[in-house]
């Protein structure tokens, strides 16, 4: 695998994290344990494979799942997971790079999940105020219900076809962002026109 086709496949990886933290982290470990997709994590990546791990994963994932569907706790919940995501993502796309890739530097690989999970969580946290504004919070259940499936999808496809994956999320993010951004220009006119 090249130095590019590696980056965009931990791209592909990595960018998940920013919506759901925890369940990308999940189902590559389960991946790695059933060596499906011809994973195989290796040190110290490889604990993500462990019992005890995959555990502790699920129940973080409850957590994290239950609380992103409450009006203003899910604010909460992202307020928080502004470190926690973009750590994730770091882990995914440095054990990507470590087992799979294997020519790419664990530290940079690092910091190329991090800013890629930490872009993806941007938008979601800007975005998601938005949401609760224009649905009075009836719609952020389902909101987050769709930020979950997106999550768990791009991450089997990042595993399966890592290119695909890396394409998908950078198209996600770029309508996202278009979004909140034609949000508040909409915003900003009512605000002048009322003045």
């Amino acid at each position: 695998m090249d130095i590019l086709t590696s980056i965009l496949s931990g791209f592909g990886l990595a960018a998940p994290a920013g919506l759901n933290a925890w369940l990308p982290l999940l189902i590559t470990g389960l991946a790695a344990r059933f060596q499906l997709f011809g994973l195989k994590l290796n040190a110290p990546f490889d604990t993500l494979t462990q019992t005890w791990a995959l555990i502790a994963l699920s129940i973080l994932l409850l957590v994290e799942i239950f609380a992103d569907k409450i009006p203003a706790i899910d604010t909460i919940n992202d307020i928080i997971h502004t470190f926690i995501r973009p750590v994730s993502g770091g882990i995914l796309f440095a054990a990507h790079s470590g087992g799979m890739a294997g020519n790419l530097d664990p530290t940079l690989a690092f910091i190329l999940g991090m800013l890629a999970a930490g872009s993806v969580h941007a938008v979601k946290a800007t975005s998601r105020p938005v949401v609760t504004a224009t649905t009075g919070g009836i719609g952020n259940p389902l909101v987050s219900f769709l930020e979950d499936l997106v999550s768990g999808a791009a991450t089997v496809l990042a595993l399966a076809a890592p290119l695909a994956a890396a394409f998908l999320m950078a198209v996600i993010l770029v309508v996202a962002a278009w979004v909140v951004w034609r949000w508040r220009q909409r915003r900003k006119r009512r605000r002048a026109a009322q003045i």
